[in-house]
């Protein structure tokens, strides 16, 4: 046998030694999922504060649907998923539902942000859920969201500092010597 199919065979035999160890440390990580995305939220508690959004929590619609009179929630928060709206809302059943997020507050709590509408008054239900349950009803792409907001805000802090530390370095270098 010449290197290039030496080389592939232990390529392939790699392969399979991932192979067998895939499938143990996957089921691991299925086990713990709720835990993991309990631990992300509380450690993301920053980002929230510092990137999230005001979300709507009530307001009026005028005959051209915009909105008036609004008021929103006190705390930040991104939205992790989006799922199918429930028939109706928790807190009262005769409000149907139009839109219902997955969203993680400045406090690293779940929540399902569900918003009615009667075509006059918009409003919205926050129902807190835990890590789990956000989970079987959001699915892993909110714990992709979350890690990907985190690493997205880190990569702009890092940016930002780095265009400082090159600002900085401008101002305070010495003068340049007219020719």
């Amino acid at each position: 046998m010449d290197e290039i199919e030496t080389g592939f065979t232990r390529i392939m035999e790699k392969i399979e030694e991932m192979k067998k160890k895939d499938a143990p440390l996957a089921e691991t990580v299925r086990k713990h999922d709720a835990e993991l995305l309990g631990r992300l939220a509380v450690m993301a508690k920053p980002v929230v504060e510092s990137v999230g959004l005001d979300l709507l929590m009530s307001g009026k619609q005028d005959t051209k649907n915009e909105l008036y009179d609004t008021r929103y929630y006190p705390d930040k928060m991104i939205i992790l998923g989006k799922a199918e709206p429930a028939a109706f809302r928790p807190d009262d059943p005769s409000k149907k539902i139009s839109d219902q997020f997955c969203i993680l507050s400045g406090q690293g709590r779940f929540f399902e942000l569900m918003y009615s509408s009667d075509g006059f008054f918009t409003d919205s239900y926050l129902n807190p859920i835990d890590p789990k349950t956000a989970l079987d009803e959001y699915g892993y792409d909110i714990l992709f969201m979350l890690y990907k907001a985190v690493r997205d805000y880190s990569e702009a802090e890092k940016d930002l500092i780095d265009a400082l530390e090159k600002v900085i370095a401008y101002i305070f270098a010495a003068p340049v010597a007219a020719k």
